[in-house]
């Protein structure tokens, strides 16, 4: 599992490299511009966390996901000082790899939590 894990922050930083052309020093939606350290902080933490809880088999997958996503982002938090996004779908803000890994992430959470 750490291996694709691996895989995946590997397959977002390849695209960001190529594709990225959104800088977002905010959060989701662009909230906070500005506050990257902020960001670094509670990403880390949340990582952590994720981390943690990733020894629960039942929520192990949707762990999977977020620590990727979470792990990509924070790359780019600290080496570059902002997200790089580039999905463009035109009603939605500009997104990346890592923002989709931590929403399927998030999703299956909230289903898995919601059937317990």
């Amino acid at each position: 599992m750490w291996l694709l894990i691996l895989l995946l922050i590997g397959l977002d930083q390849i695209t960001k490299y190529m594709f990225g052309f959104v800088f977002n020093t905010g959060g989701a939606f662009g909230i906070l511009k500005g506050f990257n350290v902020f960001f670094v902080i509670i990403n880390i933490i949340i990582l952590g966390v994720c981390v943690y809880y990733y020894r629960l088999k039942k929520y192990r997958i949707a762990i999977l996901f977020l620590i990727s996503g979470i792990a990509g982002n924070l790359i780019d938090r600290i080496y570059f000082g902002h997200v790089r996004d580039f999905i463009d779908v035109g009603f939605f803000p500009v997104f990346n790899m890592a923002d989709s890994l931590n929403v399927i992430g998030i999703t299956m959470l909230i289903i898995l939590l919601w059937r317990k």
